[in-house]
């Protein structure tokens, strides 16, 4: 009987394919951690000038940061269902010694991030138009 021996690159493959699934698993949480520290984040620093202009904030009503943090996590939770899909077919693939590599998922993670961090510019550029005081004596003069 004869016995086979097992490919020393088939393993190295599957635990290349196994680092790289874990990344794009780490890229989702800090995504999706990202996300909920924005929207949070977004929401404090209105309620904090609400409190000391004691006026009505201004926001946009597409473009703020409780839109972009969801958006950050749907794209976290979205990567990982990519992660495991991608992860599957590379395996598979090892398993046929057929891989195909294929840069349309890294493009498109790119073109999504990208996109994200472009729309976040104006939420950190934009002050609104009511100054928020920078002084103790400009709070005393408010009250």
């Amino acid at each position: 009987m004869e016995r086979k021996t097992p490919n020393p690159n088939r393993q190295r493959d599957h635990q290349a394919n196994e680092r790289t699934f874990l990344a794009w698993l780490r890229t989702a949480i800090a995504l999706i951690g990202f996300g909920f520290a924005i929207a949070r984040f977004g929401l404090f620093t209105r309620q904090l000038q609400a409190t000391l202009t004691t006026q009505p904030i201004p926001e946009h009503p597409g473009l703020n940061s409780e839109n972009l943090g969801i958006g950050l996590v749907v794209l976290g939770v979205l990567s990982i269902a990519i992660a495991a899909w991608r992860h599957n077919q590379i395996f598979r693939q090892i398993e046929r010694q057929a891989y195909q590599p294929n840069q349309a998922l890294v493009w498109l993670m790119t073109a999504a991030v990208m996109t994200l961090g472009i729309l976040s510019l104006p939420l950190l550029t934009w002050r609104g138009e009511n100054p928020t005081p920078s002084s103790p004596t400009q709070l005393k003069r408010r009250s």
